[in-house]
């Protein structure tokens, strides 16, 4: 009689989910990043220059980077 396991993927549906949730902060970040442009380029806007595109769209960048990092190495406790 042959062992026939059920196949199991690297990666469970709590990990999925947790890499779906960083996608979604990444994508919230990039969005934080957006605008700041002006119509005419002889004009300087320093609203590029602001606290929500140098520091807090960056730092969400990166903690959706850890989210999907934890997501990828963290471990079932059903599979221990």
């Amino acid at each position: 009689m042959a062992n026939k396991e059920k196949p199991r993927f690297a990666i469970g549906p709590k990990g999925l989910r947790l890499m779906l949730a960083g996608i979604l902060v990444m994508a919230a970040g990039f969005i934080l990043l957006m605008g700041g442009g002006v119509k005419d380029p002889r004009v300087f806007n320093y609203d590029m220059f602001d606290f929500r595109r140098l520091v807090a769209a960056p730092l969400v960048i990166i903690a959706g980077v850890v989210v999907e990092v934890v997501a990828i190495m963290r471990r079932d406790k059903d599979e221990e």
